[in-house]
């Protein structure tokens, strides 16, 4: 595929989103965690990241904070979430501490691509279907490999283009989402491995995300319907429903799908 057009998408117009009805709309459809297939999802990235008690975690674009405090409950380890959303933020802050975890999970407000942390300050940098919306994924995992501990592990899901997309198929796909591109499995390891990252694995989830799409069709269609029309109005559920349908046929056709990464930084 060729170098992927990059859209006009960024930290504002997704923090728009998230601290609007879009927020709430995508934790209905998926939960608090806030992404494909919950907590199955976290807990086998988890395990195939070896984590342990103890443990340092960065959690980037960590949303309401479902995944961290799971891994702090499930998993002994100590995360740090930081998101560009001030909403997400401080919601995620009040969940904590309402679950009791405030001394094991912290959320505070970030730039991805400039994080707030000293070099080396992290066992295992996180994150879950939730780097598609960043713009330059490159200098994302750079900050990456500089926050991350020597011998440390980098963990992550996303959503990625699969084959050739036409460009008004892949504008209104990242429209509906403001993503600014979609970066593919082979993309990903390459840029792991230009910031000097070995990757364990690279595997694709596509199949399990295709499902998803179709649940969240499905949802919206169903049980989900008067409850957003009655909430935010018919306009924005036909959009919405009219967003989901682009992204389950484009799932259909092969064209995007999910991945999940993990790489080692060289001691």
């Amino acid at each position: 595929m060729d170098v992927p057009r990059v859209l006009d998408y960024g930290i504002a117009d997704v923090s728009a989103i998230y601290e609007g009805p879009g927020g709430a709309l995508w934790e209905l459809l998926m939960g608090e965690l806030i992404h494909c297939e919950g907590e199955h999802s976290t807990r086998l990235l988890a395990e195939r990241a070896g984590l342990r008690p103890g443990q340092l975690v960065l959690d980037v674009c960590s949303a309401l904070g479902g995944p961290a405090r799971l891994l702090a409950t499930e998993f002994g380890v100590t995360v740090t979430g930081l998101d560009a959303t001030p909403h997400m933020v401080n919601e995620a802050n009040r969940r904590t501490a309402q679950a009791g975890l405030s001394d094991r999970v912290t959320f505070r407000h970030g730039n991805a691509l400039d994080m707030p942390f000293k070099r080396e300050s992290f066992d295992v940098v996180w994150g879950e279907d939730a780097w598609c919306y960043v713009t330059d994924k490159h200098r994302l995992l750079r900050e990456v490999a500089r926050v991350l501990r020597r011998g440390g592990t980098v963990a992550f899901t996303d959503w990625v283009q699969t084959a050739e997309i036409p460009n008004e198929q892949m504008d209104a796909l990242c429209g509906f989402m403001a993503f600014p591109y979609l970066e593919t499995i082979p993309g990903y390891v390459r840029l792991l491995e230009c910031v000097g990252m070995r990757v364990r694995e690279a595997e694709s989830l596509s199949e399990g995300f295709t499902a998803c799409m179709r649940s969240y069709q499905a949802e919206l269609e169903g049980r989900l319907r008067p409850i957003v029309v009655q909430e935010y109005g018919e306009e924005l559920y036909e959009g919405v429903l009219n967003g989901v349908r682009i992204w389950r046929r484009a799932a259909e056709e092969g064209k995007v799908g999910r991945g999940r990464f993990l790489a080692t930084k060289p001691e």
